[in-house]
């Protein structure tokens, strides 16, 4: 039975060309996870990546560990786990980050 509601469904999504939003759970494990890649911040390197828009519609580079646990180029705060914020407002820095450790 839930095959054919997973057949009709993807049939249904085909038509509107949507399939790519289907994705079963053994689909989910052929996709290739990504690693995690050191990315360049100044001349000190970050562990993690990826930015979000803040408030004010500003690209914003998310916490991140230190390669060598130097501060970063832009840093304006260190979070508890030990990640560098460069967050441009303090409401909100080092959320999901344990908190504000020290502000630099």
């Amino acid at each position: 039975m839930l095959k054919h509601i997973y057949l009709s469904l993807s049939f249904c999504l085909l038509a509107l060309g949507l399939n790519s939003a289907l994705i079963t759970p053994s689909d989910a494990q052929q996709q290739p996870q990504q690693s995690a890649q050191n990315v360049t911040h100044g001349s000190t390197t970050l562990v993690e990546q990826g930015s979000y828009i803040n408030r004010e519609g500003h690209s914003v580079h998310r916490p991140a560990h230190t390669v060598s646990g130097a501060v970063p180029a832009g840093a304006t705060a260190q979070c508890r786990d030990a990640s560098y914020s460069f967050s441009q407002n303090h409401r909100g820095t080092c959320s999901h980050h344990g908190g504000v450790a020290k502000w630099l």
